[in-house]
Parts: C-alpha cells; structure tokens; sequence
C-alpha cells in the first residue's frame, strides 16, 4: 500500500459521456485508485466553463476517458486536448470507450481509427508521459444506426470490461504501463479517412436526422440533459444545432420515444442533392469542363470532390431547417415518422446500466 501512496498521490480523470458508457469507466478506474489511497478527481469536461478551472497538480497521474465518435475523439474532447494546460511532470493514460457488440458467445471489439493517436501526439507536444493507450468495448448506443443492444447482451458486456478496466487501471497506479491500442495500428489508419470525414459528416448530417415527432410531450428533457447544450427550442419543438456531437444520449432517455432518426428523410435529401442539384448546378455553371481542361485528372477530380463536399454539407443545413418547419404539418410529419426505422418497436434503444 505505502509503496502505491508514494507513487501517485492522487489521479485526475477528464471524461467526456453521453450514455453513460465513458463515465462508468471513469469511475471504476477512480474506485479502484480509492483503494488504494489515492485522492481521486472525476471532471466531466462539458461541466467546465473557462479554462481556468483546469489545475493539473505536480506529479498526479492524468487520465482522459472519451467515446469514440466516427472513429475519433468527439470534436468536444478533441478541442479540450487542445486547450488543455501544459504538463507539470504528470503521467498521463488515454481511455475510448468503442461501439463493443456480442454475437453468441463471442465479444466483437469496435475500432478506434484515430482517437487515440491524435490524441497521444497533443498530450507529448504538451509534455506528458504517456503510460497507458486502451481501448475498452461497451455496448455499441448508435441507435440511428442498428438496433440497441438487448439488456441481458448489455449486462453480460458490461461484467467483462468492467474487469478489464480494473485490471488496467492496476497496472496505471502501479506504475506500469499499457500501450494496448498500439496493436490495432494497422487496421486504425485503414479507417482514417473517414474520422477526418466525420468530423464534419457527423456534426453536419448525422446530427441534422434528429426530430421530434407528434409524442413529444415538450417535457425538455433532452434539452436539460444535452451534455453540450446543443438542442434548443424552435417552432415549438426540439431542434438540433450544429454543436450536436451524435451522442446519442437524447434519444436513449426520451420517456416517449418521441425522438426519431429521419432515415427516409436523409436518403431522399442526399438523392435530390447529389442526382438532382448538383447536377444542375454543374450543368449550369460548366464547372467539370474548366476544371478538366485546366488542370491534370487527379486535381481535378480534388476540386470537384471538395466543391461537392461544400455543396451536400451547406444544402442538408438549409433543407434540415425547411424539414424541421415542415413536421407542424400532419401529413409530413407521418411520413418522416413512418420512414424512420427507429419508429418500429424491434428498433430498442439503448438502456445503460446506472448503477454499477
């Protein structure tokens, strides 16, 4: 025990969490450091208001606990890596939490893609020490994507990490280190180009597929509860802003289920954009002839690429707004409500364990 006081006296973990699954580690990592003495500090970073408020003692060992958002840190945590103060000597452990799923018997581990690389490279350039790189598998909550995942799945998820991340957080105030996620290399910077995409696909068009259908009861609860306070009021009903980091949390908790993703409202705008506006839009201007004659095929085909991504990203902002002040009307709103998946019943949402 003396030797674990004298090693850390006390450990410092920034998360950020929308269901809850980054949190939890949080936690248990903490519960295990109490054991052993050590003063334990939880923020979560959407709580902070300056950056004033961060104090980082002399010697404690650091850590930062994140979900993995479209194989990186949310641009929430990723900013705050950024802002964060230099080191005073301190240790620092990476945790992302990955979309973990069960098929039989068999745990399936989600992918990281960059979360955890960018994020070592700004915690080194700031001077810390990175002793520990770990990815831990909760239960996938991407609700706009696939079914929640059944509780007993959950439950039985939740029992195997939970294990794991004490069996890492061991080794953190022992002293050792756990660089674990620099195994998956490899299959990581196979999907590194859509992390740079996500970055502006997820806050952009993903967060414009949230609505809230005729259920909603106006009881704000997804507002109150946002950790990043980006859905407000407009024409009567919840609307999401561009802040949204697609964390999932509003739609898991709304006791009415009355928050919908817009599946057949995504596929029909993307269609009309892509097939039927930008069409247009070059058969108007003649882009595509000056750029190939002007420039060699590969930086052509950049610049078409780049004039496109401008176009789909700014058009699905203006049509979300059109959308959101078209489901006043019944009849719309029917139709977004019964072309969404998240509508039917088998569509679960995800339910975390609170108390564990």
């Amino acid at each position: 025990m003396n030797s674990l006081q004298n090693k850390y006296k006390k450990l410092v973990i920034y998360y950020f969490s929308g269901t809850g699954n980054a949190k939890n580690v949080s936690f248990w990592i903490g519960g295990i450091a109490s054991q052993y003495d050590i003063k334990v500090q939880i923020i979560d970073i959407s709580k902070i208001k300056s950056r004033k408020e961060i104090v980082i003692p002399e010697n404690a060992l650091i850590g930062f606990c994140s979900p993995t958002h479209g194989f990186n840190f949310p641009p929430i945590m990723f900013h705050f890596l950024l802002r964060f103060p230099k080191s005073k000597k301190n240790k620092v452990f990476i945790i992302n939490t990955r979309a973990g799923l069960k098929s039989g018997k068999y745990f399936l581990p989600g992918l990281s893609g960059m979360a955890q690389y960018f994020s070592a490279l700004i915690l080194l350039l700031k001077g810390f020490k990175i002793v520990g790189m770990h990815p831990i598998d909760l239960p996938s909550n991407w609700v706009s994507f696939h079914p929640g995942v059944k509780p007993k799945v959950v439950k039985s998820i939740y029992d195997k990490r939970k294990r794991e991340t004490e069996r890492f957080a061991l080794k953190m105030i022992n002293g050792n280190k756990d660089l674990r996620a620099l195994k998956t290399i490899p299959i990581d910077l196979i999907v590194t180009p859509i992390s740079f995409l996500y970055y502006i696909i997820g806050r952009f068009i993903l967060a414009k597929s949230l609505f809230a259908s005729k259920d909603c009861t106006k009881c704000d609860l997804c507002i109150k509860k946002c950790p990043i306070q980006a859905i407000k009021t407009i024409d009567n009903r919840p609307f999401w802003t561009y802040k949204c980091e697609s964390c999932m949390q509003c739609i898991n908790i709304c006791p009415e289920r009355a928050i919908e993703a817009a599946h057949g409202y995504v596929f029909a705008i993307y269609y009309f954009i892509t097939s039927v506006l930008i069409v247009k839009f070059y058969s108007l201007l003649n882009i595509n002839l000056f750029l190939n004659r002007s420039f060699p095929d590969w930086l052509s085909n950049i610049f078409n690429f780049i004039i496109e991504s401008a176009l789909v990203v700014s058009l699905f902002i203006a049509f979300y707004r059109i959308f959101h002040y078209l489901l006043r009307f019944r009849f719309f709103e029917r139709i977004a409500v019964y072309t969404s998946l998240t509508r039917w019943k088998f569509w679960r949402r995800y339910k975390i364990i609170k108390k564990y």
